[in-house]
């Protein structure tokens, strides 16, 4: 066993845990323990119970990212400031004043990934979970805390004449249209729900400032990079983790269309849009996460006069017919 399996084997053993749990409790009310369609439920109960424990994390990312946007005009003045400075006491000056500015904002680069990075553990032990499932099963043992009879019963279960452990690339038994087709259609789903999620907040949840950044300038290629990367992945990847991860994507969209729609970035157009809301129905804005008190009032004020004046348009007087004499 290398290091990279020493240190997955925790969570290959949580990972397999929490599938089983489910698994025995759908099994429990009734649906058939060797049915593809159990395990699949058990996989998406899997990505249920991630992501609600990532929530406290999710809610430090927002705040980290929103940082970052916050500290784009003070970044731009300091990289102008030692603009061609290429001696090594400039760079280390520009570099004490990066921290500097990271501290004062509370926020770092590396806090917008936080999630990303620690599903990555759980995502590569699920992996050699449903990878590993086949070599364990002529094998006669269990993998994690899935006993031989449970991964016998995986390795044979289906869903559409498809199983779980099959892969586009390396196949895997079942139909073998069947492993194609549902393959690039979770592919298609994967990449479609990451590129829709950082679309919608580039476009709906961005300051004007942070839209003119060099930051939102990389965003804007990772926009296409990451769906390309995960699609050309996608083959090697059985199709249970293609399940886990369009499930995943699918929580992250719902999630950030909630954030756009509640807690909207201080500035951004869903901030503007969350202000009129408040505005037309006579209550008072709300203090946005991230956000300075300073721009909740400008807020307030613009979707107030906003609001007045949509409601002057709307009552005209009318003129009145005189009777004639």
């Amino acid at each position: 066993m290398d290091i990279f399996e020493t240190l997955l084997a925790p969570f290959k053993w949580l990972v397999s845990a929490i599938m089983v749990g489910f698994h025995d409790g759908l099994s429990a009310i009734g649906m058939p323990a060797a049915s593809g369609w159990t395990w699949t439920l058990s996989i998406i109960g899997l990505v249920l119970v991630i992501r609600a424990a990532l929530i406290p994390v999710f809610v430090k990312q927002i705040k980290a990212q929103r940082g970052m946007q916050l500290l784009q005009p003070d970044l731009k003045k300091m990289q102008d400031k030692y603009k061609g400075k290429t001696d090594q006491l400039s760079r280390q000056a520009m570099a004490q004043e990066q921290m500097a500015l990271y501290k004062k904002h509370g926020t770092n680069p590396f806090s917008a990934c936080l999630p990303m990075l620690i599903q990555m553990p759980f995502f590569f032990a699920l992996f050699q979970v449903l990878s590993g499932i086949s070599s364990a099963k002529a094998g006669g043992h269990g993998i994690g805390a899935m006993s031989p009879e449970q991964v016998k019963q995986f390795d044979e279960s289906t869903i559409f004449g498809a199983p779980l452990s099959a892969s586009l690339l390396h196949g895997g038994g079942g139909n073998e249209v069947s492993v194609w087709i549902l393959s690039i259609v979770m592919i298609l789903a994967m990449t479609a729900s990451q590129f829709i999620t950082q679309k919608q907040i580039m476009a709906k949840n961005m300051s004007e400032e942070a839209l003119a950044s060099p930051f939102m300038r990389q965003q804007k290629m990772m926009l296409y990079i990451l769906p390309v990367v995960f699609g050309v992945g996608g083959i090697n990847f059985p199709i249970g983790v293609l399940i886990y991860w369009t499930t995943t994507n699918l929580w992250t969209m719902g999630q950030q269309f909630f954030v756009i729609r509640r807690m909207p970035t201080p500035g951004s157009p869903a901030a503007k849009a969350l202000a009129e809301r408040r505005a037309a129905k006579g209550l008072p804005a709300l203090p946005l996460l991230g956000g300075k008190k300073a721009d909740a009032e400008a807020a307030e004020a613009s979707a107030a006069a906003a609001a007045v004046e949509a409601k002057t348009q709307r009552v005209q007087p009318q003129r009145k017919n005189r009777k004639r004499k």
